[in-house]
């Protein structure tokens, strides 16, 4: 049995439980939004033509208990929270050309259709005399994305960011990456929108034109993790941060971001009768391809790159197999200054990049609040190589 292809069959099945998982909750959020829309919309509407006060809102969530006993989500600051979720999205319209656009809606026409209590069933037309500028960029999957994240978080982007193209990336980040709302609001405070797609790197030189941007939007310049305990965080042994990393393999795998599969640590390779051996091995799904991940413990220098360079050279030469994209590489370092890390690499023909690693120590006071416990993490992968083990 050739193990690296069975250990990609059980990610694959995992990856199909955890879909058929996903599509469930999904639903029942689905009708959650609905209501809370509606629920809104019927609040907006008695407050301004019954002309009622703030204080209305304390009597109906009480009134409601009444009726329901144990009726939860339904308070008044939350009921609060309904009334903006509905004011704010009843603005807009969705349309669907060639880019896909948000764009205000002059006529206010309602974004989600509580006639029929369905959302985005039907996109309204934007009129072709219309001259808003409001325009925003949308991905063909932002309907879906909005649908499968919680009114939570829906809330807390509503309350935290102003810009509605900051709003669409957050809402897209959570549900592609499986934020709780804890991590979230650690990405929000961290001002990771103006951060994206900072990875030092030579994919558009090095990888098919066809994942290049993929491949930049699929790694971060700077990853968190404080879920492991370092004995001297300001000198950090490499050894122990790689240890910390496979202990805690899950959380790992949620801070890479989706579609990656781990494959092992510590990979080794024969060449010419020499071992060597890859720090971290996973594959990328989306990408097709490896990654090797190679950690140290202090500030980038030249050398690594040229290291990289070489165990990319090892993997396709030995383990890509002929359909998969080339090997992609990422340094990951306590610090770095770009423009070394851009000399490093500029002349090279295997994708690299060169990223930043925060641990607990580092995180700035302020942010230290939206950190997610252990249990707050989703269990989202069991290491499928244990049984060879």
């Amino acid at each position: 049995m050739n193990k690296k292809i069975y250990i990609q069959f059980i990610s694959q099945l995992k990856q199909a439980i955890l879909n058929s998982r996903y599509n469930a909750i999904k639903l029942v959020n689905k009708e959650q939004l609905l209501l809370y829309y509606e629920v809104g919309k019927l609040l907006n509407e008695k407050i301004i033509n019954e002309g009622w006060g703030a204080k209305v809102l304390d009597n109906i969530s009480t009134d409601l208990q009444l009726h329901f006993p144990g009726l939860r989500g339904f308070s008044r600051s939350n009921l609060a929270n309904m009334k903006q979720f509905f004011c704010f999205y009843s603005q807009f319209e969705l349309i669907q050309s060639a880019t896909g656009q948000l764009q205000k809606n002059i006529q206010k026409k309602e974004f989600i259709q509580s006639a029929t209590g369905q959302i985005f069933s039907d996109l309204a037309k934007v009129s072709k005399h219309s001259k808003s500028k409001n325009k925003v960029n949308l991905s063909p999957s932002f309907f879906d994305d909005f649908l499968s994240i919680s009114f939570t978080h829906h809330t807390t982007i509503l309350h935290k960011i102003k810009s509605v193209d900051e709003k669409i990336f957050y809402i897209q980040q959570s549900a592609n990456n499986n934020w709780t709302v804890n991590i979230l609001e650690y990405q929000i405070e961290s001002n990771y929108f103006k951060k994206q797609n900072k990875l030092s790197n030579n994919f558009k030189k090095t990888l098919p034109k066809t994942i290049q941007n993929k491949a930049i939007q699929a790694f971060k310049s700077e990853y968190l993790m404080d879920f492991i305990n370092i004995s001297d965080p300001d000198n950090p042994d490499e050894r122990e941060i790689e240890e910390g990393i496979i202990k805690n393999l899950r959380q790992f795998i949620l801070s890479l971001g989706k579609e990656f599969s781990y494959m092992g640590n510590q990979y080794r390779i024969t060449h010419d009768d020499i071992e060597y051996f890859i720090d971290l091995l996973f594959f990328h799904r989306g990408l097709k391809c490896l990654i090797a991940v190679d950690i140290k413990r202090g500030k980038f220098i030249p050398e690594y790159a040229g290291k990289m360079n070489f165990y990319l050279s090892l993997l396709n030469k030995y383990i890509k197999l002929n359909d998969e994209n080339p090997s992609i590489g990422i340094v990951l370092c306590k610090e770095k200054n770009d423009s070394t890390v851009e000399f490093s690499i500029a002349d090279m023909n295997k994708p690299i990049g060169v990223s930043k690693y925060k641990l607990s120590n580092d995180v700035p006071k302020n942010l230290k609040k939206y950190l997610p416990s252990a249990n707050e993490l989703i269990n989202v992968l069991n290491e499928p190589q244990a049984i060879y083990n």
